[in-house]
């Protein structure tokens, strides 16, 4: 089989088989509307907060009134002891404490620094994220007026007035889905191409009994895939980002030699992984459970891993994917800057192209071309 015949019953084999459209194409749209759908809301607000005042004074009241007015926060409760604001915590009816200590307001008066405490679930680092920072922010904004007020009192030069603007690079509306949905996009792009490649290499080895190939028939075959994948990615990178209102900072060259190293190494990986199955069923059955532990040890939301599932981590195309893609369409990297990452997807692409050619070309059953 050459090259040109390869290519093209490839997309007719796509289009002549519902289950395999439906991954490869119809799934890649879906997801482009279904899973930015549930962080539309982007910044998450009104988080329960629980508040413990052990000073009773003045300072104190202010304080509460002014994380009672934050739009992150919501004051869901007033435990007496630190004890029983804990326990909510633990129960997660709140989000995070506040301790106002004892002695707060005389600290204040006297120009002494006080300590006031914050206590954060680490369950959700992005409501913990946003429940402390509203708490920072009443936090500053009071001692800010307690300073102006006491140097006031004291007849002292008021302290000048600092005001603390924040301002993201990359991710300037500080959305949840601006973040995560840039960093999934290439686990969709992954996964639909290994799960649609592998059910396609089920099929045939059920009709023919064998997945061998020409070297030529090899490349027809791997090319077709690899348009397809560039169609999706781009699609992705492109309208989705763009209607989705999703950050876009890179430029275009550096994200087509970016998708395309990407692309490369997944069609190669897919194209290993698919000639181990002799079904199309069994394919579906053991892939679906994947996705999640490909994201997770990507490094992009998960802490580093332990060393054998770090190194498992290097040898998934999306590990290195994510952060190339990330970083050229989201944080305006240039290629040099993402240079690891890329040589990572080249070596990928090579190193699983040698193994799909071995088990497709030299060492499964003959019979069929």
């Amino acid at each position: 089989m050459n090259f040109r015949l390869a290519f093209a019953l490839t997309f007719r084999s796509i289009l002549g088989d519902g289950s395999a459209l439906a991954t490869l194409v119809l799934a890649v749209i879906l997801y482009s509307f279904f899973y930015p759908a549930a962080y539309q809301a982007q910044v998450v607000t009104s988080l329960p907060v629980a508040i413990v005042d052990l000073d009773h004074s003045g300072l104190s009241r202010a304080l509460v009134r002014r994380v009672a007015a934050t739009q992150g926060a919501r004051l869901a409760a007033m435990p007496q002891t630190v004890d029983e604001a804990r326990l909510l915590l633990a129960t997660d009816a709140v989000d995070a404490i506040l301790v106002i200590p004892a002695g707060l307001s005389r600290d204040a008066a006297r120009g002494l620094s006080g300590q006031i405490m914050l206590f954060g679930s680490g369950l959700n680092l992005n409501r913990a994220k946003t429940t402390l920072g509203a708490l920072a922010e009443a936090l500053g904004a009071t001692g800010r007026e307690a300073a102006v007020a006491r140097a006031r009192y004291t007849g002292a030069p008021a302290p000048p007035a600092i005001v603390l603007v924040p301002h993201p690079l990359f991710n300037t509306r500080e959305g949840y889905g601006s973040a995560v949905v840039p960093a999934v996009a290439p686990v969709i792009i992954h996964q639909t191409l290994l799960f649609g490649m592998a059910m396609l290499a089920g099929t045939r080895r059920e009709a023919t009994g064998s997945l061998r190939f020409s070297l030529s028939g090899f490349a027809g075959v791997a090319c077709a895939f690899a348009l397809l994948g560039m169609i999706n990615a781009l699609y992705y990178q492109g309208w989705m980002y763009w209607f989705q209102d999703f950050p876009v900072n890179g430029g275009v060259g550096a994200s087509i030699v970016a998708t395309a190293l990407f692309i490369a190494a997944t069609v190669m990986f897919a194209m290993f992984v698919g000639s181990f199955f002799r079904t199309r069923e069994r394919s579906v059955q053991l892939l679906a459970i994947t996705t999640l532990p490909m994201f997770f040890l990507s490094g992009f939301t998960w802490p580093a891993a332990p060393l054998p599932l770090h190194l498992l981590a290097q040898l998934l195309p999306t590990t290195p994917g994510i952060a190339a893609l990330v970083g050229v369409n989201q944080m305006g990297a240039s290629l040099a800057e993402v240079d690891g990452s890329l040589q990572h997807l080249a070596l990928l692409a090579a190193f699983y192209g040698l193994l799909a050619w071995w088990r497709l070309c030299l060492l499964t059953e003959k019979g069929a071309t």
